[in-house]
């Protein structure tokens, strides 16, 4: 019975992983496709889902304790252990699962870096827009601070 409850809570722990990788690649799809109009709800339903995940943690943790105990393992005991402890088909399903998440977690790994990378680009990209925009951009001193724009190097077309 523990087992099965186990495995209950890894298949929705590893439906919640799938949706989030959905979610970080079609945040990601916005990133890339400069409609950020929708970036800050691509974000919003990221987050959502991550609080999803951590609500199921918490529950896997509990299920893990329960069929660590039915096996008569320590507390505390990983996924892995709980498997080889585990009787036929249990032991094998709980691998898949294991194999699952680990993989999930890899590309969710993956694409969080890559998203981070482009706002990174965005975010910098739109900061040298805007200083360009600026009639009096701060430029940077020798001595590292802030002082107004250089204007002695500009040329005025005086025949306008």
């Amino acid at each position: 019975m523990e087992l099965s409850r186990l495995s209950d809570v890894l298949w929705a722990q590893r439906h919640l992983l799938e949706l989030l990788l959905f979610k970080l690649e079609q945040e990601q799809l916005v990133l890339t496709s400069g409609r950020t109009r929708w970036l800050a709800q691509a974000s919003r339903e990221v987050a959502n889902v991550i609080d999803a995940v951590r609500d199921t943690e918490v529950g896997r943790a509990a299920e893990a304790e329960a069929a660590a105990r039915a096996l008569d393992l320590p507390d505390g005991s990983s996924l892995g252990r709980i498997a080889d402890a585990a009787p036929a088909p249990w032991d094998e399903l709980l691998r898949s699962h294991r194999a699952a998440l680990a993989g999930l977690a890899a590309e969710i790994r993956e694409v969080t870096e890559n998203n981070r990378e482009l706002l990174a680009t965005s975010y910098q990209a739109t900061r040298e827009t805007l200083a360009t925009l600026e009639s009096d951009a701060a430029t940077y001193s020798p001595d590292g601070r802030t002082s107004p724009g250089d204007r002695s190097g500009q040329i005025i077309d005086r025949s306008l």
